[in-house]
């Protein structure tokens, strides 16, 4: 059972790794699909939370992912099954592409397929931002510290680390008031 369990670990992240063009964020729908909706391996919620975990640890994003949902599932063996799941396509097509690419560079067929990848992967980016929004966004506060650190992205040249951890800073601060708050009146009746 665990060697099939690590063999699906494997193959799933081996085909969002293969499938997927564009980076980390362009993972997310198939994470989310392959994940959340067929496998049920993990919530939306903790597939988000392990998403940002991997935007805060050193390393590629979807690397951090794959190796924390297969840790999820199946310990050590997991993690690393599912990473090298995701890395292998990557290590196959650079190998290929490396020893072509010099064939094609100046084709201009392949110069506009480019281009129109990079137009589907801005769609793509747009779809799973406003699906995670969707799903995350559940209150005004959670909506204000949305638009502020936007903003702050926006207009400064803050790591992502620090806007991450201002958002979360801000939201545990917020988090502890409100239940101080809530407290306090269940106290007082």
């Amino acid at each position: 059972m665990k060697i099939k369990l690590l063999f699906e670990l494997y193959w799933s992240f081996f085909k969002i790794g293969g499938l997927t063009f564009g980076g980390g964020l362009t993972m997310l729908p198939m994470l989310e699909h392959e994940l959340v909706g067929k496998r049920q391996w993990i919530s939306e919620e903790e597939l988000l939370d392990c998403y940002a975990i991997g935007q805060c640890t050193p390393g590629i994003i979807a690397v951090n992912t794959a190796t924390f949902v297969g840790f999820k599932k199946a310990g050590v063996p997991g993690g690393i099954f599912a990473t090298l799941g995701m890395i292998s396509p990557s290590v196959l097509i650079i190998t290929i592409v490396a020893n072509f690419l010099r064939f094609f560079m100046d084709n201009e067929i392949f110069i506009h397929a480019m281009m129109g990848v990079r137009g589907v992967v801005c769609a793509l980016l747009m779809n799973t931002v406003i699906n995670l929004g969707k799903k995350s966004l559940k209150s005004i506060i959670a909506w204000i510290i949305a638009i502020a650190i936007f903003v702050l992205a926006i207009l400064t040249k803050l790591p992502t680390i620090i806007l991450v951890l201002m958002a979360a800073t801000t939201g545990v601060i917020i988090n502890a008031i409100k239940s101080k708050k809530e407290k306090e009146a269940v106290e007082n009746e």
